[in-house]
């Protein structure tokens, strides 16, 4: 199976079953996404070679405009895919097989975690895990220690509150904060 059709197959949304060969190839670039992170992670590197790090993880080229701060977690890399100008602080987890889509001129605090996975809740079929993917609208900030689950649109230009967690989509312009996350106001 190439990147491409795993890809494609998490992008539908369907059902991987645990153990099976669209699995192994998760696996697979998982450790490929181990061995670049580790990289990226474990020594100083120039803004030149971050971009050439990421490009290298997300299988695309990574505009020169994006900014991050080690240390950078992932476990898949190929279904991220980054707007212009996105700042991505220290300590982030993205979590990309059901595809992480960031907007331009977006702001990533401390410690974010983006999960585009879930598992089955039958406990015969729990290895099995639902692909759905994360759209982070232009111009969005989100604080420190967010957690951001599978499935959520956040709208342009929304702020997205330290600490919160997001199990549901975002509204455009809006300021969500909370356990789960919920409107607080407009902007």
């Amino acid at each position: 199976m190439t990147t491409k059709e795993f890809i494609q197959i998490m992008n539908s949304g369907e059902v991987i079953p645990g153990g099976s060969p669209i699995h192994a190839k998760m696996h697979e670039l998982s450790q490929e996404a181990i061995r670049i992170t580790m990289e990226i992670n474990n020594s100083y590197h120039t803004h030149e070679e971050i971009i050439n790090l990421m490009s290298e993880l997300t299988g695309e080229k990574v505009h020169e405009s994006l900014g991050l701060f080690p240390p950078f977690y992932t476990d898949c890399g190929k279904n991220i895919h980054l707007g212009k100008r996105v700042f991505i602080n220290s300590g982030c987890k993205f979590q990309d097989q059901g595809g992480i889509f960031i907007g331009d001129d977006v702001l990533i605090g401390h410690n974010c975690v983006i999960a585009t996975l879930n598992h089955v809740m039958d406990p015969d079929r729990r290895a099995d895990m639902i692909p759905a993917p994360v759209n982070i609208g232009n111009k969005v900030w989100i604080g420190a220690n967010v957690t951001i689950l599978q499935g959520v649109t956040i709208g342009e230009g929304a702020i997205i509150a330290a600490g919160a967690v997001v199990n549901k989509s975002v509204p455009s312009r809006s300021v969500v904060g909370g356990i789960p996350a919920k409107v607080l106001k407009q902007i």
